[in-house]
């Protein structure tokens, strides 16, 4: 298995930058002091509500092969194409054509689904190239 991708960096929300509400919606008589925890905690729940927002693609990749365009050229209803990735590894697990993950293959309720093996949010800032 290649070693090209590193899924083990951890994506970290408090690094994200957002503007802050404007005085004009403040309220005129001064609230009661929050304490910094319950500030922290709010201020992360701020910033996931804006991220769920947001739509990807999840697309699970089985496998994939390079042929010259001859070969496509014959290919018919009974041709096989060998793929590069040996039965039973890991599958692929993409968000919006980044790989972020491994999973295997499983069916519920007689659909398919994904046991996820591996998983990280590293390089999350890709998507939004």
């Amino acid at each position: 298995m290649s070693e090209e991708n590193d899924l083990s960096v951890d994506f970290n929300l408090d690094d994200i930058e957002l503007p802050e509400a404007s005085s004009e919606s403040a309220v005129a008589s001064s609230p009661a002091p929050v304490a910094p925890v319950a500030e922290n905690h709010a201020e992360h729940l701020r910033k996931m509500a804006m991220f769920s927002r947001i739509p990807v693609n999840l697309t699970l990749e089985v496998a994939s092969v390079t042929i010259s365009l001859a070969e496509l050229m014959t290919i018919t209803n009974d041709t096989t194409v060998e793929l590069d990735k040996i039965a039973g590894e890991p599958l692929d697990i993409k968000v919006n054509g980044i790989l972020f993950g491994k999973a295997e293959v499983v069916v519920l309720n007689d659909k398919y689904g994904l046991r996820i093996i591996e998983f990280s949010s590293h390089d999350i800032g890709k998507l939004t190239s």
